[in-house]
């Protein structure tokens, strides 16, 4: 518990609407999208300025006092989990867009501003901000930046990490670090790639310049209906090979696109498995690589093969896609969203794993993922209630991260880790690399205080979860590994 005297400090550096100490406020930040992990935490903070950011961070770093950054709290990896004894420091009043410059094609944004907001202001320029997860409508930049979210259209224009041109950020004893700008190819350390993806454990961001793109002269989306799942993780292999890129390759097996076309009515038909695949450019080029995309997949055994005619049915077939997660939830009393990547010639072998894996155990799965990059988003459905099952439920999902290993693949393409993967840190990466991801945590942090016991594991906890076993199901309070 943080001590009476310590929050009347805090209680000083922001208005009295922005410190939150009461239970009944305090719960709804118990946990991230990933509910099974919940901590509610014994203070929370919402800064209004980069200045009260700045103070906070340095009272903090005085007291020794961790602190846990949060966005929107739409994270699937338990990043932002609630410390005991830690502040909870919670961006979401961080939400201006400051300026827009459509010469430079840059938007500069505060962390709390929606990933879809920012496409939304730039698109009176013609321009828009590429990265979207499929929470876009929902999720932070700050919170992309800190787990380098993905989307549909990753493929082609990259993750959060290829589009993010500057940050501030501060330190946790409160210094303002200025990272990126004109000059990316500068010489040194890559110091923006290094802070896009690390889960709030190096610095808090608050402010991000942003790369926006023209939107294209023409956008058209391909959808192709397979009998078997191994074909259709076949077929992205071969539109690759093919020399094309699409700026979308999204694949759904015959559960996740029942659910979705339950919820949405977006006209898929019901098939083993479907493909959406979106070529955008120029006229002529959409009009060669869809010519390309079609020969490919009639070759590679697509039963149907759909073009969107219109606006408004390619935004019908995305529909279906980007309300996949909800649409699952229909299905099952609850779901565990896995994330890992895999090369994409292993996409057909994996998925028949994951189906074998699936009636081992007699849990049911949804995967609904990013083909063209190999990012897998299996929804292992199961029921809480049940005893065992949530257990069962993340044997599961172990496995499956372990299998992407396997393979040459990672346990995270977009979630991150938190705490979530914590474990199969220990299975992707040997001791000494490890050690390595400590020593650079404490470059920034010396002090171990910003967001302790999340993605980089203990040596001694790697040995330890070799011999014992601790679900999340169990841990009102959950034992985090420190660092």
């Amino acid at each position: 518990m943080l001590s009476p005297v310590f929050v009347t400090r805090l209680r000083a550096l922001v208005p009295a609407h922005c410190l939150l100490i009461e239970r009944e406020d305090l719960v709804p930040f118990e946990s991230d999208g990933l509910s099974a992990y919940r901590n509610t935490p014994d203070v929370v903070v919402l800064p209004e300025t980069e200045d009260q950011v700045a103070a906070i961070l340095g009272l903090c770093h005085a007291e020794g006092v961790a602190v846990v950054a949060r966005g929107a709290g739409t994270g699937l990896a338990a990043g932002a989990l609630p410390v005991d004894g830690a502040v909870l420091l919670v961006l979401a009043k961080l939400n201006r867009i400051k300026r827009i410059d459509p010469l430079a094609r840059t938007a500069v944004v505060e962390p709390g501003v929606r990933n879809l907001a920012i496409s939304e202001a730039a698109a009176q320029h013609g321009l828009y901000y590429a990265p979207d997860p499929s929470s876009q409508i929902a999720c932070s930049i700050g919170g992309n930046v800190a787990e380098n979210s993905g989307g549909v259209h990753c493929l082609k224009y990259g993750l959060t990490v290829h589009n993010v041109m500057a940050l501030r950020a501060f330190t946790v004893d409160g210094q303002l670090l200025e990272i990126g700008g004109e000059a990316p190819d500068a010489a040194g350390y890559d110091l923006l790639a290094l802070m896009t993806g690390s889960e709030g454990m190096l610095a808090v961001v608050t402010e991000v310049t942003v790369k926006l793109l023209p939107r294209p002269e023409r956008a058209q989306v391909v959808l192709a209906a397979f009998d078997d799942v191994a074909k259709a993780g076949a077929a992205v292999g071969n539109i690759i090979a093919a020399g094309v890129i699409p700026a979308g390759l999204e694949m759904m097996d015959r559960l996740a696109i029942e659910a979705a076309e339950a919820f949405v009515h977006a006209g898929y038909p019901m098939v083993e498995a479907l493909l959406l695949c979106e070529i955008d450019g120029v006229n002529e080029e959409v009009s060669d690589d869809i010519a390309t995309v079609h020969a490919v997949l009639q070759a590679s055994g697509a039963t149907e093969i759909r073009t969107a005619e219109d606006e408004a049915q390619r935004l019908r077939f995305w529909a279906g896609r980007k309300a996949a997660f909800p649409a699952v939830g229909r299905l099952s009393p609850d779901y565990y969203c896995m994330d890992g990547t895999i090369p994409r010639k292993q996409l057909p072998h994996v998925l028949t794993r994951i189906a074998e894996m699936s009636a081992e155990c007699g849990l049911r799965v949804a995967n609904v993922f990013h083909a063209g990059d190999g990012n897998l988003h299996p929804l292992i459905l199961f029921d809480a209630n049940v005893p065992g099952e949530l257990e069962k439920a993340e044997d599961f999902g172990g496995r499956i991260l372990e299998l992407c290993v396997e393979v040459g693949g990672t346990i995270t393409g977009e979630h991150g880790v938190g705490v979530e993967k914590i474990r199969q840190m220990c299975s992707q990466f040997a001791s000494p690399e490890l050690a390595r991801f400590h020593e650079v945590k404490a470059a920034f942090d010396p002090g171990r205080l910003l967001n302790p016991g999340k993605a980089v594991p203990e040596l001694h906890r790697c040995a330890e979860w070799g011999r014992m076993h601790i679900h999340a199901g169990q841990m009102k309070h959950p034992e985090l590994p420190r660092f």
